[in-house]
């Protein structure tokens, strides 16, 4: 694997005015960022400013979509059957996913490296199982609750066949609908 990028070596508060400076002025003004680095005393070309503002501006563009993503679905889903929490840990359990593969595919000759890229998995990896966990206990609850709202309405069911007078079987038939509507 090449060298560093000179901006890995960047001491983090200049790594964090970089990217404040990038997104500030919408990932433009690079010769201007080359020149006010290099008055910090950090040479680092406008290529690897591109490339670096390239990858930052890629990172926000998918966390951009994923926010939006979660916001349609909290607009648009009716949250009866926890849509939400689902669609939202299938969009937590892709990007894990990605990030997981994007760390796979690095390779270094360098053990300190080789030795953080391992950590870096092993991180993924617990978060991908806690997130599975996640979601077959998601999964566990739906089943339960549609198990006991079905349960519910065959007891309430024959209450009405048998005549009680408390309950219709045409109310219970639109009951059952309306609740089958939300819940399925």
């Amino acid at each position: 694997m090449g060298r560093k990028s000179s901006l890995d070596v960047l001491p983090q508060d200049v790594r964090r005015w970089l990217e404040r400076a990038l997104t500030e002025r919408n990932f433009t003004g690079y010769a201007e960022l080359e020149e006010l680095l290099k008055d910090k005393g950090f040479v680092i070309t406008r290529s690897s400013l591109q490339r670096f503002g390239y990858r930052m501006e890629q990172q926000l563009a998918r966390v951009r979509a994923a926010t939006e993503a979660a916001r349609l679905m909290a607009r648009e889903a009716d949250d009866a059957a926890d849509d939400r929490s689902g669609g939202l840990m299938t969009l937590i359990q892709t990007e894990m996913i990605d990030m997981f593969m994007r760390l796979s595919a690095v390779k270094s000759d360098d053990p300190k490296e080789n030795e953080k890229r391992a950590k870096l998995l092993a991180i993924a990896s617990k978060n991908i199982a806690t997130l599975t966990r996640a979601s077959v206990g998601l999964k566990k609850f739906q089943l339960d609750v549609r198990d006991r709202l079905d349960a519910k309405m065959d007891e309430l069911e024959r209450q009405a066949k048998g005549g009680d007078g408390r309950l219709s079987l045409e109310t219970l038939k639109l009951v059952r609908e309306q609740i089958y509507g939300i819940v399925s």
